[in-house]
């Protein structure tokens, strides 16, 4: 199953008859060799090019010796805090430490430190002052500028000033470090490497760089942190210049005469290219060393899963991935899925289910529209939002083609779709065909989509489509499944204290829940990760893309009414969900009619709920699960 594993010890270093390697790359997690694992990717294409490449991973941030394992690497330190931003891996929305890391052997928290990036940098720095040290990743790639840091409260330079990074690799970086790479291998000075595509570099003299294009000055740093005005518009100048083809180099002026340079995204891969890269000899599963710890929690979710593709022109606001993988669809061909589909068979564990065949959006598999193979995309525009572009290509064509070989391949009983599909993009298509596939091989009993809310503000700040638009959706689905004589159900994920969202916004979304009988057990909070366009309105209480102000919910106790207010009949949240009812000035909710949320304080039924409900059980008596299935149950039944 491929060659054996890149070395993680200096034992192992030796046992392949290295003196040193040419890279050691520091990773924030534990070594899984399998594509999904971005890490894995670079090693072995680095592998494939002829270098010499030593795992370093979670080495102990405590000690600067920890970066000595493998002595001096010829050509230089690669550093990734790993597959999340350390900071969303150790601590949930609330600020409350996380108790488990799924990218750690185990599961155990505490391997990686906060703000892995410039903790691992600093490290290198004071083992080996002068070597080459390239960052990358996820954390790196979102941080490259001025950022808002939710956990700090404070907008932070860019990683590189505060790692004492000499380059990083932002977006997936396969291009870009080979680049960097050949590069330092042909005797190039690190300083002197500022010309490749998809990097960002610290610079003293931006005047005498040479660029592809004019670049563009944002804001200094200082300015950007004294107005928030000035750096709602500095962000989206960033966001604007997203694309390989039409993106601009950038310049961010620091004090002390430093200046943080960007070059353009490097250029989207080929086909060709990703399956050379998801084909390469991974071991496809995590170091051998981590058996007694009971391997890495993350792998089971894609031990059995396929990545189709990358890039998203759904445009979320909320969503990182404009800004780190692009809008541009990059994806592999049929042959190189099904050869990965027929690998899978073959494992000893395999019972015929691939989880999985997607990326950040699974129906998506073409480019957008044809303009953009010679303009790149919109600076201005998004292809979904407010509606579908004129230009759009809405076309499932090539997915429903793939998805019938994989369900051919020997061994396969069953393909499901979990990375989850755009509910909008699949209405936008005349054809429903796609739908017809989904419903009757592709569903596990119950497909999660994610309108997110119902309310028009808060949509209009999201990205997202009209609430009609999912509306069609959820009619066109049970229909579709009333004809194909099946019992499938919607579970729509939905996310409050959205920048936009008061409490009179979450009324109207629990309203929503009422009228179609569902309640969800989970409620995602809105997050304010770096780089995206929500978090820059959460900061500055600006839309970037119009500067119109907006309504943030900031305090913890709005919070949590408005996450309340989702979760109405849960008896631990009606006092949060009255209190919320009332500062709404819809009072009219809190009562015994049919229209109503909760009963009004003091209510003996409902108290005696209140205090007698146990974990797991809803306030009849009955197990959650089963209310679970009764509530999903009616939603389809309301819908259809």
């Amino acid at each position: 199953m491929g060659t054996d594993f890149l070395p993680v010890n200096r034992g192992e270093m030796e046992q392949r008859g290295w003196d040193r390697p040419d890279f050691v790359y520091i990773i924030g997690d534990a070594y899984v060799d399998h594509p999904s694992f971005g890490p894995a990717i670079i090693s072995r294409l680095l592998e494939s090019r002829g270098y010499r490449v030593a795992m370093l991973s979670q080495p102990d941030w405590k000690d600067r010796d920890s970066v000595k394992e493998f002595g001096r690497p010829r050509l230089g330190f690669l550093v990734s805090a790993g597959n999340m931003d350390s900071m969303v891996n150790h601590y949930a929305v609330s600020g409350k430490r996380r108790n488990s890391d799924a990218y750690t052997p185990g599961g155990v928290m505490g391997k990686r430190p906060d703000y892995a990036c410039v903790v691992y940098g600093n490290l290198i720095r004071g083992a080996y002052k002068d070597i080459p040290v390239v960052i990358g990743g996820i954390e790196a790639s979102l941080r490259r500028m001025a950022h808002y840091d939710y956990w700090s409260d404070r907008l932070k330079r860019s990683v590189l000033l505060d790692s004492q990074a000499d380059i990083l690799c932002y977006g997936m970086g396969e291009r870009a470090t080979v680049e960097v790479a050949d590069a330092l291998n042909s005797g190039i000075q690190v300083r002197d490497i500022t010309f490749v595509r998809g990097t960002a570099f610290v610079s003293r003299d931006p005047g005498a760089l040479t660029f592809s294009r004019e670049p563009l000055w944002l804001p200094s740093y200082e300015e950007a942190k004294t107005d928030r005005k000035v750096y709602a518009r500095s962000f989206y100048t960033q966001y604007q210049n997203t694309d390989a083809i039409s993106g601009h180099p950038l310049i961010e002026p620091y004090g002390q005469g430093q200046y943080v340079a960007q070059n353009p995204p490097a250029l989207p891969l080929s086909t060709e290219e990703m399956d050379e890269i998801y084909g390469l000899p991974y071991e496809r599963t995590w170091h051998p060393s981590y058996d007694q710890a009971g391997g890495i929690p993350a792998f089971g979710e894609v031990k059995f899963s396929l990545v189709s593709s990358r890039g998203c022109f759904g445009g979320c606001s909320f969503c990182a991935l404009t800004f780190h993988q692009g809008r541009v669809i990059q994806a592999r061909s049929h042959e190189s899925l099904v050869r990965e589909a027929e690998r899978l068979t073959r494992e000893p564990d395999f019972k015929g289910y691939i989880h999985d065949v997607g990326g950040p959006t699974a129906d998506f598999r073409i480019p957008s529209c044809k303009l953009q193979e010679q303009r790149g995309v919109c600076g201005n525009k998004q292809c979904l939002f407010p509606e579908p572009c004129k230009n759009l290509r809405a076309d499932h064509s090539d997915y429903i083609s793939l998805l019938r070989k994989l369900r051919q391949v020997p061994g396969v009983k069953k393909v499901f779709i979990r990375s989850g599909i755009r509910f909008d993009y699949v209405m936008a298509d005349p054809d429903r065909a796609f739908l017809e596939e989904l419903c009757k091989y592709h569903v596990s009993g119950q497909l999660k989509v994610a309108p997110e809310h119902v309310a028009e503000p808060v949509l209009r700040r999201m990205g997202k489509p009209s609430h009609q638009v999912y509306e069609r959706f959820v009619k066109a689905y049970g229909k579709m499944n009333e004809r194909l004589g099946k019992r499938q159900y919607l579970i729509p994920y939905l996310m409050s204290s959205h920048p936009g969202s008061s409490l009179k916004e979450a009324v109207e979304l629990a309203e929503y829940l009422r009228d179609i009988h569902f309640m969800p057990q989970q409620v995602q909070d809105f997050y304010p990760t770096p780089s995206t366009l929500s978090t820059c309105m959460y900061y500055t209480g600006l839309d970037p893309r119009n500067m119109e102000p907006v309504y943030v919910p900031v305090s913890p106790h709005e919070k949590a009414m408005q996450r309340a207010l989702l979760q109405y009949k849960i008896p631990e949240k009606q006092a949060l969900a009255r209190e919320a009812l009332i500062r709404a000035g819809r009072g009219e909710l809190i009562g015994y009619g049919p229209d109503c949320l909760v009963r009004p304080l003091g209510d003996r039924k409902a108290e005696r709920s209140r205090k007698g409900n146990g974990s797991g059980r809803n306030a009849a008596g009955k197990p959650e699960r089963r209310q679970k299935k009764k509530t999903i149950r009616n939603v389809h039944k309301k819908k259809s």
